[in-house]
């Protein structure tokens, strides 16, 4: 048994994704998700360039051999871009595996651990009656936990927020611009921040969320890089009276050190890892305690093999997973999640933010919402299966995420 053919699809049913597909000598496919946000077409050259033809006669049975034969085995490792690749080519590969054992994914990774996965929702509003509309909304349609992002007075745009979403819509955000008419953007919008208003505004609005929701509802927030560390520590601070469940990345995520000081300060517990891609991003966050959630990708950070061991890790010192899952990620990315996070005994909430209809004529799925709960389906192998002809119908456009700049023209972190 080996790999007879490996064949890498970039479509775009209303939204950018790369797809690998690894076909064995006896007929069996597996699925894997590639996709960058913004940088798509950097994956798919360095899987259909570099990896595809490396793949072609060897043994699918043989996973952990083929992560550390494209990790270890290259001389440059890490980063979005490679562990991208890699994480297609790992998801592929258990996809087979469990197709072949005629079984779910999860009951080879240990079988369940728990009967659903709980989910939260992204809720914002350009101001607090939006808002309000937004939660009121995922709450009557079971959601428990809640993701709070909303417009700051005197800003244009502000990350999370949707110009355009109405109450409890199934797709109301997407940063990635494209251009007029949906055309094929040629370079990055530009949006402004100003952290100061920033910092007054978002205590008042969760007072307000509280208020009127109550203590049940579980609340998250995403600073999405945004703050210096004094800066995070004093909204962390300003937030411990309306019991968040998470504040997740507040300073750029790359500086593990200033974790240490929202830390000192707060007992808002803390998220992070987004745009991480290794272990190795996550060494001192995990081994002094400084987070207590994981949010990195299945996608991002080199497939199920890589991530499992990450989460192993990190339950060794009491960190849950909280895995990075919006529609930046495409469904085939998505079950990785939920077949991984149904099975480690460390699983904290898993990220949900449905994808459009098109998108789901395209890959279909066989995982489940229900009332706040997610489950991966009993379907062999990750449950999704990509309609080939159907993807040829939506061609690759180019979109960018965008930059950021102060009120006085200085760019930003976005």
């Amino acid at each position: 048994m080996s790999i007879s053919n490996a064949e890498v699809i970039v479509t775009s049913p209303g939204r950018n994704f790369v797809t690998l597909k690894i076909t064995t000598d006896d007929g069996f496919v597996g699925w894997g998700d590639a996709t960058l946000n913004g940088r798509e077409l950097s994956v798919a050259s360095y899987l259909g360039d570099h990896l595809v033809s490396a793949l072609i006669g060897r043994d699918e049975n043989r996973i952990e051999d083929t992560w550390q034969y494209f990790y270890r085995g290259a001389y440059w490792r890490r980063g979005p871009v490679t562990m991208a690749a890699i994480a297609a080519i790992d998801m592929a590969l258990w996809d087979i595996k469990a197709k072949r054992a005629g079984v779910p994914l999860y009951q080879l990774l240990g079988g369940a651990s728990r009967d659903g996965l709980r989910v939260y929702a992204h809720a914002s509003g350009s101001d607090y009656a939006a808002l309000s509309a937004a939660i009121r909304g995922y709450v009557d349609q079971g959601y428990t936990a809640v993701r709070i992002q909303t417009g700051v007075p005197g800003l244009n745009s502000v990350y999370g927020v949707s110009a355009t979403a109405k109450p409890g819509q199934k797709y109301d955000y997407e940063p990635a611009h494209r251009g007029v008419d949906g055309a094929a953007a040629t370079r990055p919008q530009e949006e402004d921040w100003d952290t100061h208003a920033y910092l007054n505004h978002i205590p008042q609005v969760f007072a307000q969320v509280r208020e009127e929701f109550g203590p049940g509802l579980r609340l998250l927030h995403d600073g999405h890089h945004r703050l210096s560390p004094i800066e995070a520590a004093r909204l962390a601070k300003s937030l411990e009276p309306y019991d968040l469940f998470w504040l997740e990345d507040s300073t750029p995520a790359e500086d593990q050190e200033a974790v240490r000081l929202i830390r000192q300060h707060s007992t808002t517990p803390l998220a992070t890892g987004e745009v991480f891609n290794s272990v190795f991003d996550y060494q001192t966050l995990i081994t002094d305690r400084l987070i207590d959630y994981v949010r990195s990708a299945v996608t991002h950070t080199g497939g199920i093999t890589a991530m499992k061991k990450l989460l192993d890790f990190a339950g060794i010192y009491g960190i849950r997973s909280g895995m990075h899952g919006p529609t930046d990620i495409s469904p085939i990315g998505m079950a990785a999640a939920l077949h991984l996070g149904l099975a480690i005994h460390n699983f904290g909430i898993q990220e949900y933010m449905p994808h459009s209809d098109t998108t789901l004529e395209v890959f279909r799925t066989s995982y489940a919402f229900d009332r706040g709960f997610l489950h991966p389906g009993e379907t062999p192998g990750l449950g999704v299966e990509l309609d080939e002809e159907l993807a040829a119908q939506y061609p690759y456009t180019a979109a960018y995420l965008p930059v950021n700049r102060l009120l006085d023209g200085s760019l930003h972190d976005w």
